[in-house]
């Protein structure tokens, strides 16, 4: 009999205020291998904020946040540092690719920050390259992408290194409709076929429509949409 494995992500009763004022209360989530959910909800209210908690960028004030077992608030800034660069992979509606690297170059930069020896980059670099459609820009620099590609490519970047939690931040909000589409699909297959588990934060309706469960965030809290 196979046991359960336990979630990816724990959110517990999580609490965030900024100079006295409540951005955040009462935030339970629980997320497994291979879910993908969605998180909308009006801007500025705290959907941003809430990714930050996850990702250790931000220190939650009240509540407990697990993330592949370890406790946040348990870990430096050091630890955290190594929990994200092994454990998460990030996709932003900015991109973020370094403009003096290569196409392959930034999506490696996960594998070089792991400490894996060069020699052994080509293999899941190509790979990925391949899954997202850009093989053949291999060699390219961002500024020769369109938006659409560089966000392929910052996909492709986000997954390289087997991340358990993929967390992604609007990442459709500077792309026309048949790029969103074709990334929102992309996104969704590699949280699947990876069995990682993924968050997607969006204000728009048809991108969260392509997850798992859609849950809302208000001031009362996260609630699932029914």
């Amino acid at each position: 009999m196979n046991e359960a494995k336990p979630p990816v992500l724990v959110l517990r009763a999580v609490g965030k205020a900024y100079a006295g004022r409540r951005v955040l209360a009462g935030i339970d989530l629980e997320l497994a291998a291979g879910e993908y959910i969605a998180v909308t909800g009006d801007s500025g209210i705290g959907k941003s904020t809430l990714l930050n908690l996850i990702a250790g960028l931000e220190r939650a004030d009240e509540g407990r946040i697990e993330v592949d077992g370890q406790v946040l608030h348990e870990l430096d800034d050091d630890a955290l540092t190594r929990l994200r660069r092994e454990s998460m992979g990030f996709v932003f509606q900015a991109f973020h690719l370094l403009p003096y690297l290569s196409v392959a170059q930034n999506v490696a930069l996960p594998l070089l920050l792991n400490g894996v020896p060069h020699e052994r980059h080509e293999a899941p670099v190509m790979e990925l390259l391949g899954r997202v459609g850009l093989a053949e820009r291999a060699r390219s620099m961002p500024h020769e992408l369109s938006g659409g590609e560089m966000q392929r490519v910052a996909l492709a970047r986000a997954l390289v290194h087997g991340p358990k939690l993929l967390l992604a931040d609007e990442p459709t909000g500077n792309l026309d409709p048949d790029n969103a589409a074709q990334v929102l699909a992309l996104l969704r297959e590699s949280v699947k076929a990876r069995g990682a588990a993924g968050i997607l934060v969006t204000h728009s309706r048809t991108a969260a429509a392509t997850a798992d469960r859609i849950y809302v965030l208000s001031r009362d809290g996260l609630r699932l949409q029914e």
